[in-house]
């Protein structure tokens, strides 16, 4: 049996393990939050480093993208670094090559016509293939980095504008402590007046894609007539998204047991299942591999 753990900074309240047969192999797939501190997913790593078949790196990336190059975030070093005998992957590849696949799949299966449709991406620095599969189908799109994740009232409107901006500022924000761009608690804001400036765009949007963990935090009681695409997905979210009233849940990564892992997860699976690390793989691999198994999107329709 292969063992995969994906390590989160994320909440420990969304932990879950599952089994697996992939490709006629079977898996146990456990996520392990560690409420934002940084200390225990080094030490937990370090625990199990030579003991599992690979780790995912979850509630943090590795690397950003900016200017036509990647550059690593300063505090996830330390994480990538306790590991020296496991791999440990956080889910890039996959969202380089699967997510924008995912857009062609769903819109070649008619099951959502993009053409025309306003998309807010809540955070496109570590999505960004996602953003360019939406423009591409024909989407509007609404880039809500600088609002969601920096706190600063300004849409991005195009790819252009978005590749200009993240050149610029991907170098200073991999500096920033982590704790400032990703929402890893589950508290949210409860004054109204401060979430108007978030559901704005939730109102204006028909499609609402990206990081849950972004789209949670600001999302309004109603998301009537909406549809989201995500992952990282467990059954309560589902339950709450109902209760909002969203058309259709389609998370980019596949369900085991009612619950969508994150991309960090299914490359870890990929990474175990080959026995190489991610780095001796190309695209090419990745993308023929998905296709083998044959990972699809969980789509739910609601409403």
């Amino acid at each position: 049996m292969k063992r995969v753990v994906s390590v989160s900074i994320g909440s420990s309240k969304r932990n879950h393990k599952v089994f697996a047969n992939i490709k006629g192999v079977e898996f146990e797939i456990e996520r392990i939050g560690t409420d934002g501190d940084i200390k225990k997913a080094i030490e937990i790593i370090k625990s199990l480093d030579g003991k599992v078949d690979a780790f995912g790196m979850g509630g943090i990336d590795i690397v950003l993208y900016g200017g036509g190059k990647n550059y690593v975030i300063r505090e996830a070093i330390p994480i990538k670094d306790a590991a020296k005998k496991t791999p440990l992957v956080d889910g890039t590849g996959v969202k380089n090559t699967f997510e924008k696949w995912v857009i062609k799949y769903l819109q070649e299966n008619n099951i959502i016509d993009f053409k025309g449709k306003t998309a807010l991406v809540v955070c496109a620095l570590d999505r960004y293939k996602l953003a360019e599969g939406l423009y591409e189908a024909g989407c509007r799109l609404l880039l809500g980095d600088a609002l969601f994740a920096l706190g600063i009232p300004f849409m991005i409107k195009s790819l252009k504008t978005f590749y200009y901006l993240a050149a610029l500022l991907v170098p200073f924000i991999i500096k920033l402590p982590f704790s400032m761009l990703y929402p890893n608690d589950d508290k949210k804001e409860q004054d109204p007046k401060k979430l108007q400036k978030y559901w704005k765009y939730y109102k204006i949007a028909d499609i609402i894609a990206g990081d849950y963990k972004y789209i949670q935090k600001y999302m309004p009681d109603s998301l009537e007539n909406k549809i989201i695409i995500t992952n990282t997905i467990t059954k309560e979210d589902v339950e709450d998204l109902k209760a909002r009233k969203l058309k259709m849940l389609v998370t980019t990564t596949p369900e085991f047991d009612g619950r969508s892992f994150g991309t960090n997860v299914v490359e870890a699976i990929l990474v175990a299942l080959t026995g190489k690390r991610l780095e001796e793989m190309s695209q090419q691999e990745l993308e023929k591999l998905i296709k083998e198994i044959d990972f699809k999107p969980r789509v739910e329709i609601f409403y």
